[in-house]
């Protein structure tokens, strides 16, 4: 009977776990459907949590990213050291945007929201949404120090006992430029967290618990063990690997050890390139949110991401480097080092694990910022635009190709690791006046391979009604593209430039004159193995649709195509078969 009570309660359990991952994701989506910028509601660029009364995330959205979600597990604890949750009240929310202590910049606002039961503490809900804007130098990587990079808010009560704090919103709407969206987005934040907490109160009433203790202790234990079994089946040692990127002004260094041990992996970022005097810079916790999802792509992709799996991955950084900078160093486009993490530890992994890494890919998010009308542009820009022209800021988000796998190819214009959806162009030409004349894929972009690499993509933006506009270029892979593994091609490198011909650099605030537009190539993912073990057929489909021209074909797979479009064995044959003999 032990046993069989036993097997019930585990049942039970991971009902209710189940049910739990289900309220949090209910949660995300009232953030997603309720939120005024694009950034949230189009590209979901947000993360939503359960965690205990001590701090220790539960259960995660599946809506949201690495970056947020990982980097908000931590946060949560510096919440309750600043309020503890017997201070709290019900109808308290808090708000933070602080870069150390949440998300790696202050676009990024947290809001964490007790949930009392019959008026006792039983937990709290969590939420992270990228705002339009935030004030200052805005989205880009120009600022020399925190203090540029928008308005700053601290540990503090959004909400007590259901009254908003108005000042705090009244200082939010004086400091940004979109005061519409980003206030909306606030109240999203607060909606969410309440919807959270009224499903978690419901959940609590049907199974009868007094509070989330047990279910906790459980949650945490079982996923810890889980994703240490994992880790257990990967060959024990050190590995080590460098990943050279574009920089600001001067390329950086990103050098890794990793070391996996039946106690689970700590990865080291000793030799890493030191902080940027530019905002390219990472704060640890964004590096501790990046590596650890790396790493658990490859050893522990099944188990539900909390503080327990969490718990088996351990990251340090030396206090200065690009990967921990302190205050108040810049580090407004923290993404684009931080997105190159997993691509880093993926190194690493490959010298372990080859048959179950990808090849490099794009890896960092192109988040074209804009800015327009007369009081936010630059003064190259505002000599030609009328007095009366309203300002206006938007962020789209656009990706390039994914690495090939070693089983499968690559994503096209798609964003891994940050997994945030692109905009529909419908939806970006509607909240600002720009239009997007061109969007589409990059033939031959991705790396040559048995499996081929994600394609990037071509886009070619300009103002309305011809006006100009300013691009806050944060840009990656343009001089260092995804390298490819086993033999694979690398990607094509990415570019920015202007339709009139003139090449822009990629990163820094630049203008797009009257009547020019901005053009955009993203980069392409690397390609795995052998190009020329890849199937003739396969890579006859790829010409067909676009993806590879038939000079990349033949020059890259040894495929003869035909000027008709028809595929050609004997001469295809001839080509492998050379390319055999110089391989031998």
């Amino acid at each position: 009977m032990t046993g069989e009570n036993g097997a019930l309660r585990r049942i039970q359990t991971q009902i209710m776990w189940n049910r739990l991952i289900a309220v949090v994701e209910e949660q995300a989506q009232t953030l997603l459907r309720t939120a005024f910028s694009t950034t949230v509601r189009e590209a979901g660029d947000l993360s939503a949590g359960v965690f205990d009364v001590e701090g220790r995330m539960l259960a995660q959205a599946v809506t949201g990213t690495p970056g947020h979600v990982n980097a908000m597990a931590i946060a949560v604890k510096h919440f309750l050291d600043k309020y503890p949750m017997n201070n709290m009240k019900e109808g308290d929310a808090y708000i933070t945007n602080d870069p150390w202590m949440t998300c790696g910049h202050l676009h990024d606002l947290t809001v964490v929201t007790p949930v009392f039961k019959d008026g006792r503490p039983v937990g709290s809900f969590a939420c992270t949404a990228h705002v339009v804007d935030i004030g200052g130098r805005g989205f880009g990587p120009d600022g020399r120090a925190v203090y540029e990079e928008g308005l700053y808010i601290p540990i503090m009560p959004l909400v007590r006992a259901g009254e908003i704090n108005d000042d705090l919103m009244e200082m939010v709407r004086w400091n940004v430029r979109e005061p519409l969206q980003v206030e909306g987005d606030i109240l999203s934040l607060i909606a969410c967290n309440l919807e959270g907490a009224r499903r978690l109160l419901d959940m609590m009433r049907e199974f009868a618990l007094e509070d989330l203790d047990e279910l906790a202790k459980d949650i945490l234990a079982r996923s810890r063990e889980a994703a240490l079994a994992g880790i257990r089946e990967l060959p024990a040692g050190t590995y080590r690997n460098r990943l050279t990127m574009d920089g600001y002004d001067e390329p950086v260094d990103l050098v890794a050890a990793m070391t996996i041990s039946k106690d689970g992996v700590h990865v080291d970022f000793t030799g890493s390139s030191p902080a940027s005097n530019y905002g390219i810079n990472v704060v640890l916790n964004y590096t501790i949110a990046y590596t650890s999802f790396g790493v658990k792509c490859v050893v522990a992709k099944d188990v539900p991401n909390n503080a327990g799996s969490l718990s088996t991955i351990t990251v340090s950084a030396p206090e200065g480097s690009i990967l921990n900078v302190p205050r108040p160093w810049p580090v407004a486009s923290r993404h684009i080092i931080g997105h190159l993490l997993p691509d880093t530890v993926f190194g690493c992994l490959h010298q372990a694990v080859p048959e179950r890494v990808p090849a490099e890919g794009a890896a960092s998010l192109w988040i074209v910022q804009l800015r327009g009308g007369q009081t936010a542009l630059d003064k190259n820009a505002r000599r030609n635009t009328p007095l009366d022209a309203p300002p206006f800021e938007i962020a789209l988000f656009n990706s390039g190709g994914a690495g090939a796998r070693p089983t499968r190819d690559g994503l096209s214009t798609t964003a891994f690791p940050s997994g945030v959806r692109t905009m529909p162009v419908e939806a970006s030409e509607t909240v600002a006046p720009i239009v997007i004349w061109r969007k589409e894929m990059a033939e031959d972009s991705g790396g040559a391979g048995s499996e081929r690499g994600g394609l990037g993509q071509h886009m070619e933006i300009a103002g309305a009604d011809g006006a100009p506009f300013s691009v806050l270029a944060q840009f990656e892979r343009v001089d260092n593209p995804a390298r490819g593994r086993e033999g694979g091609g690398n990607g094509a490198a990415g570019g920015v430039a202007l339709a009139s011909g003139k090449k822009l650099r990629a990163k820094g605030q630049q203008s797009i004159p009257s009547h020019d537009r901005l053009q955009l190539t993203l980069p392409g993912g690397a390609g795995y193995g052998d190009p020329f073990a890849r199937d003739a057929d396969r890579v006859m489909e790829d010409v067909r649709d676009g993806l590879i021209s038939k000079d990349a074909a033949k020059w890259n797979y040894g495929v003869q195509v035909s000027p008709d479009g028809a595929f050609e064995a004997e001469a295809s044959q001839i080509l492998r078969a050379k390319k055999g003999a110089v391989s031998s």
